[in-house]
């Protein structure tokens, strides 16, 4: 492929730069923003079961961590 053989010693950043690939995770954080976009726009007041609930995490996908565990109940509380 490209006339590229191991004896060439080629960095990887070369050969993605020829080929014209594009880093993963860039792509991805791309795809998300223009999905949540959409998502943003709707008129019909719906904001989609599948939204991300852990904004830090499609923010920044390399450092933003969601919570672990399952969510707390907010805004039920009991009298007794």
């Amino acid at each position: 492929m490209f006339g590229v053989s191991l004896g060439d010693q080629i960095r990887n950043e070369e050969i993605l730069r020829r080929t014209r690939v594009t880093d993963l995770a860039q792509r991805v954080a791309k795809l998300t923003w223009k999905w949540s976009g959409n998502i943003a726009r709707r008129t019909d007041g719906r904001w989609g079961s599948n939204f991300p609930r852990c904004w830090n995490a499609v923010l920044s996908p390399r450092t933003g961590k969601c919570n672990v565990g399952r969510p707390q109940r907010g805004g039920q509380t009991t009298s007794n």
